[in-house]
């Protein structure tokens, strides 16, 4: 089982990532409300991500992974506890950013150009194009507050302090629902009109683009306190010679080359997406509003435990305890399939009333029907990209970051190949569907690859307890989606396209009686790790 300092470190983590999620969930409805899931949605959607992209990239990958296991051993080893280390990583990566950020603006309409489809470039799609630039270059600026932040915060979890990572993105949430709150109130909801597939204004783009920027400037801004709190004293530095520095960016080529390898497939999604919209089906819009959901949980659940357990990987590997590195990384994983599973299989279930409720604001009831099916797929395919995301946290800890780009060029390939196989094939309204089935596909090869090459490295991950584990969850999920499954069909009768109202009572009493199910099944078949986290949850809230 996952002890209790793990659990403890990541339900701080997980209740600020909670409150940051449920405000990125409210902005994530007023954003729809305010642009639609057309082709005006989608130009701000395109826009805002590039800067995404790094900080997904970025906090999933180049710092988190090459950063975290060195700032660990040079806070056991330094005499000055990693402060000098520290200074010159956030010296180096200051110079780097702030150079990419500017040669991103200069070159937005190049960049464009790779991930839009070719009929964005046709005459009668002129204003489309120069908003979708306008807008562009006025996000990209948040690449160097997004890459400082994603440095800050890992120098913080490093030292122990987990929260204000977490926490932080309420600030930039905030700025952008103050944003979307004001458009709302000078040009209204777009509903379900022909308005969806509009361009933007000039000041509709200036106030979209600097308002989403300056979010992300105060989302970073919120840190520094705390890395003065946490005993680090930034001075900058210039001396790059350091040996511990080049073993750092000697491990950062293969994660970059992870970057590079991810990229690419995204950029194939994301043309792909474009075009759905433009052909007036589902776009970039629905698949990134649905991929927001899925990564709810995934954020408070497996993020958060991933992020508590790493610094412990890093010192397991670094004293050379492989069997109990693998341990640590199979009974964390089981911990976050107990929280994740029972989402994967409710969410197809309830997905139409998670739409209704999340897009069906302003009249926008057709908008939320459209969400749905790509919704639905979301489900399974977290559950594969859970298995993965731990597996390469421990192929990160041991720094085997050649080995990891491996396995990311099977994933991104299966992703590309199933893309581009099944869209153009397909009526325009299933290109965002067609994308999810290509992200489950890949993740599917990615979990099971990874998870062979770390058990054959670490000589276990706990597999008997985890086939045990899964056999158990897999009777109790069958009885909670099919009891799910039966309060939507006795509640069929309140409309097959929800609003908001309809789709928070049908949702949540369907959700709400599956979980239930996921309760009492697992405490009468002893599925450890669901009781375990619901008597952990349950004595502290005893306590207070």
């Amino acid at each position: 089982m996952t002890d209790q300092r793990i659990l403890a470190n990541s339900a701080v983590m997980a209740a600020g990532t909670v409150f940051s999620r449920a405000s990125g969930f409210i902005r994530s409805a007023l954003l729809v409300a305010a642009l639609g899931a057309a082709i005006r949605g989608d130009l701000f959607s395109i826009a805002n991500t590039l800067p995404n992209m790094v900080y997904i990239l970025l906090a999933g990958g180049i710092f988190n992974a090459v950063l975290v296991p060195q700032l660990v051993r040079r806070i056991k080893e330094d005499p000055d506890g990693g402060d000098a280390y520290a200074s010159r990583v956030i010296t180096l990566s200051a110079l780097f950013l702030g150079t990419v950020t500017v040669l991103l603006v200069v070159l937005a309409p190049a960049l464009l150009s790779l991930y839009l489809d070719d009929r964005y470039l046709d005459p009668d799609r002129s204003e489309h194009l120069e908003s979708i630039i306008t807008l562009t270059r006025w996000c990209l600026p948040q690449v160097f507050f997004y890459g400082m932040y994603v440095l800050i915060g890992q120098v913080l979890n490093a030292r122990g302090r987990f929260g204000p990572m977490m926490w932080a993105p309420i600030a930039n949430n905030a700025l952008s629902i103050a944003m979307l709150v004001t458009y709302l109130l000078v040009w209204g909801p777009v509903g379900d009109g022909p308005q969806q597939d509009e361009a933007l204004g000039t000041s509709q783009e200036l106030l979209l683009g600097l308002g989403s920027t300056l979010g992300i400037v105060a989302q970073l801004l919120v840190l520094l306190p705390y890395l003065r709190r946490s005993g680090f004293v930034y001075r900058p530095r210039f001396d790059f010679r350091d040996p511990e520095l080049r073993k750092t960016l000697a491990l950062g080529v293969w994660t970059v080359l992870f970057v590079v390898v991810t990229q690419a497939a995204y950029l194939v999604v994301v043309k792909l997406a474009s075009g759905g919209a433009v052909d007036g089906g589902t776009g970039y819009t629905v698949y990134s509003s649905s991929l927001l959901i899925m990564m709810v949980p995934h954020s408070i659940v497996t993020v958060s435990l991933a992020t508590a357990i790493l610094p412990r990987l890093s010192s397991y590997a670094h004293e050379d305890r492989l069997g109990k590195l693998g341990s640590t990384v199979g009974s964390t994983l089981r911990t976050s399939l107990a929280l994740v599973l029972p989402f994967a299989v409710l969410l197809p279930v309830v997905a139409g009333d998670v739409a209704g409720f999340a897009f069906g604001w302003g009249g926008g009831e057709d908008t939320a029907a459209s969400i749905a099916p790509t919704l639905a797929l979301f489900g399974p395919a977290l559950a594969f990209f859970t298995v993965h995301y731990f597996m390469l946290r421990g192929f990160y800890a041991m720094e085997m970051t050649r080995l990891v780009f491996f396995i990311q060029v099977a994933v991104s390939a299966t992703n590309v190949l199933v893309a581009t196989l099944l869209v153009p094939t397909r009526p325009p309204e299933e290109t965002a569907p067609m994308l999810v089935v290509a992200y489950l596909s890949s993740y599917a090869v990615g979990a099971v690859v990874s998870f062979v090459l770390l058990r054959r490295r670490v000589g276990g991950l706990e597999t008997p307890q985890l086939l045990r584990f899964l056999a158990r969850m897999s009777l109790v999920l069958a009885a909670a989606g099919a009891a799910a499954w039966l309060v939507e069909l006795s509640l069929a009768g309140l409309g097959d396209r929800p609003g908001p109202l309809v789709g928070l009572v049908r949702g949540g009493a369907s959700a709400s009686v599956g979980l239930a199910v996921v309760l009492v099944g697992a405490r009468l078949l002893r599925v450890g790790e669901v009781t375990t986290l619901v008597d952990t949850v349950a004595a502290r809230l005893r306590r207070r």
